[in-house]
């Protein structure tokens, strides 16, 4: 009689065992498909983790703290972790396999690495220390241009960048070749480098730095063109041409138009030369260039040249403690342009060393010393934003020719 009740006993438990199994998926019903319930799970938790990790945190090379908090799922954190390292590991062979290229090809970046540092001489002064400053690309790395293609492509190049240019580059072309220059670059001449017939243009750029530079017989453009342009620093360059041409063979030296500001041009050693400087380019460009062109010349070297040392539209300029040797017009203020004009030397022949061809410009000037030059502009009055020192007119010949040029 006990067998019966026995099998009767062991029947209901089994009935009430598949009950309770046959109920455990719908426990976990998360979504319409039964049998991915689980895997859904697991998707929403690892959803959730990505959104809670911070970016000022997160290293892909770690596994968060909080990987398995959700659901206490060894699996799902293994899982975290797993393509976490994948990740790790994909990006170090992308690193490896980066770096190789670069050594392969030669680059100057890759024998640079990450080195950063401005590389200029001196500290930026004049216009060029305003608004914020002037520091080129001492924020980045260093490479070094010895050849055209590579000049022209590093200064293409976006972000900071310190370009190094060493040996003589040149074009042979009928007329001048021109590399643009981005922003946020210094380019530095090492001892003896020379452009021959290759101009710079700095147009619609910012914080960019020139220095020891020798430019010369860019034909039919300009030497360094910068329009359009903000926080700019050309100082030590030697530029030139010849006086065998016409006037118009080639054009500027230095030529600053369309509304640039905050532009410093310093250390310059300009010679031999018809058109040497043009501050605003046009009389009837007057709706842009007002209000700004604002110039600093200071230090530097004008030796045998016909015109335009500078000739100033519109803006403002701050001319000081600037030599001119053999210069036929120098300093010319027009359509309503100021300067402030001290401590300059007109020596040799120099005819025209401060006048207003239109008579519209004026300037405040002192301490200059103009030999047998004329001084014929109307007077106003002017100071600067900015803190400089002057030195004595007795001073400026010997120290302007002693310093002026790629002489770094």
């Amino acid at each position: 009689m006990l067998f019966p009740s026995l099998a009767k006993s062991l029947t209901l438990a089994l009935l009430a065992t598949n009950a309770v199994v046959s109920a455990l998926p719908m426990a976990h019903h998360d979504d319409d498909d039964n049998s991915s319930s689980l895997t859904t799970k697991s998707r929403k938790t690892k959803t959730h983790k990505t959104k809670t990790i911070s970016s000022d945190d997160y290293s892909p090379s770690a596994t968060s703290s909080n990987d398995d908090s959700d659901d206490g799922s060894d699996s799902d954190s293994i899982s975290t972790k797993s393509t976490k390292t994948k990740k790790s590991k994909a990006t170090s062979t992308a690193a490896k396999a980066s770096s190789a290229v670069a050594v392969a090809s030669g680059s100057s970046v890759a024998s640079s690495g990450s080195s950063s540092g401005s590389g200029v001489s001196g500290s930026v002064f004049g216009y060029a220390s305003l608004n914020g400053g002037t520091t080129g690309g001492a924020s980045g790395k260093t490479v070094t241009a010895t050849t055209l293609d590579e000049l022209t492509s590093y200064c293409a190049q976006e972000g900071a960048l310190t370009i190094y240019v060493t040996g003589a580059i040149s074009s042979s072309g009928s007329s001048g070749y021109t590399v643009k220059v981005s922003s946020d670059k210094s380019i530095i001449g090492k001892s003896g480098a020379s452009l021959t017939n290759v101009g710079l243009s700095l147009d619609g750029v910012s914080n960019v730095i020139i220095q020891n530079l020798t430019i010369s017989k860019v034909i039919g453009t300009d030497a360094v063109r910068v329009q359009k342009s903000k926080n700019i620093w050309l100082d030590h360059l030697d530029v030139s041409s010849d006086q065998n041409h016409g006037k118009d063979y080639y054009d500027g030296l230095i030529d600053i138009t369309h509304a640039c500001d905050y532009i410093t041009v310093s250390y310059v050693h300009f010679h031999n030369h018809e058109k040497t400087s043009l501050v605003g380019h046009s009389d009837s460009n007057g709706s842009e260039d007002t209000g700004h062109l604002t110039v600093t010349f200071a230090y530097n070297f004008w030796e045998k040249l016909n015109s335009r040392g500078p000739s100033l539209r519109f803006g403002t300029g701050h001319i000081y403690n600037n030599y001119y040797d053999n210069m036929n017009d120098c300093i010319n203020i027009r359509k309503g342009a100021k300067a402030l004009v001290e401590n300059n030397v007109f020596a040799g022949s120099s005819s025209k060393g401060l006048y207003s061809v239109d008579g519209t410009g004026s300037a405040q000037a002192s301490g200059n010393d103009f030999g047998s030059a004329s001084d014929s502009i109307s007077s106003t009055t002017l100071s600067m934003e900015y803190k400089y020192s002057l030195k004595d007119a007795g001073d400026v010949a010997s120290y302007v020719q002693s310093n002026a040029g790629a002489t770094l």
